[in-house]
């Protein structure tokens, strides 16, 4: 559950004062953030960008979840990190670039990959989870917590000069498992190891994971619920894609949509 909201300080009112100004956050809102609690899954193209706005933001917990270690090849996206972390730790050199932006942003670290013994215990104290995985089997390993969970989350991914992203709101709309069914085998896709991505597109993409985070937490309508939004980058081409929820799909049948959560 979201933590207690409570009245800004004057330091608070001055940091965040361009947000307190938008009518749809306001102080309230802002406060709101403050006591929210958001989990990154990742920590590289998608993630950095993700968890840099949601600490700017003034979101109040901020889990990251990295096993990798910084190298060369990640710093044409990755911006959290930079060619002094390259051999470190990828939540280390993250956490010490999240607390120098916003030293008043909790920053909660577990050096693992999520996997089927982990994920629950990590996942179930966030009011919001940013997918920023690289590879399939994470992907739905998050959906498929998320929804048992009754948490949202926001999934991208980037490919060359293509980036894609929806947001699930478990009970509302479809999940990623409603629309892509199961993980591919290894070797029928394209990766970015192999094909490569352009690093800007995964900077707005990570971007949109964090404006959804932010609009969840503050209750803003206009989720990408049941759609998906697709940018060609090279063309400077946005689309959208209406997403149908999957009455069959055995994560949200089990799950039981209509009897609600397991929170």
């Amino acid at each position: 559950m979201p933590g207690i909201p409570r009245d800004l300080s004057q330091t608070e009112k001055e940091i965040y004062h361009r947000n307190i100004l938008l009518p749809e956050i306001g102080e309230s809102g802002q406060s709101k953030l403050l006591a929210a609690r958001v989990l990154v899954v990742g920590l590289g193209g998608l993630g950095s960008p993700a968890a840099f706005y949601l600490a700017a933001a003034g979101v109040g917990e901020i889990g990251i979840v990295d096993a990798d270690s910084v190298s060369l090849s990640n710093l044409q996206r990755q911006i959290l990190h930079g060619r002094g972390d390259v051999g470190k730790d990828k939540i280390d050199s993250a956490a010490g670039t999240i607390s120098r932006l916003n030293p008043d942003t909790r920053v909660r670290a577990w050096k693992t990959f999520l996997g089927n013994e982990n994920a629950r215990d990590i996942v179930a104290p966030y009011d919001f989870v940013v997918e920023a995985t690289d590879n399939f089997e994470s992907k739905f390993l998050v959906n498929d917590t998320c929804v048992r969970l009754g948490i949202p989350f926001s999934h991208a991914g980037v490919l060359g000069g293509y980036g894609q992203a929806m947001t699930i709101v478990p009970g509302e709309g479809p999940c990623f498992r409603c629309i892509f069914e199961e993980v591919p085998r290894p070797g029928t896709y394209d990766t970015p190891d192999r094909t490569g991505v352009l690093g800007s597109v995964a900077g707005v993409m990570g971007a949109i994971q964090a404006t959804e985070a932010l609009k969840s937490i503050l209750g803003i309508d206009g989720l990408l619920v049941g759609r998906l939004l697709t940018w060609d980058a090279l063309r400077m081409t946005f689309r959208e894609v209406r997403l149908p929820t999957d009455r069959r799909c055995k994560v949200c049948d089990s799950r039981g949509t209509a009897s609600g959560t397991e929170r």
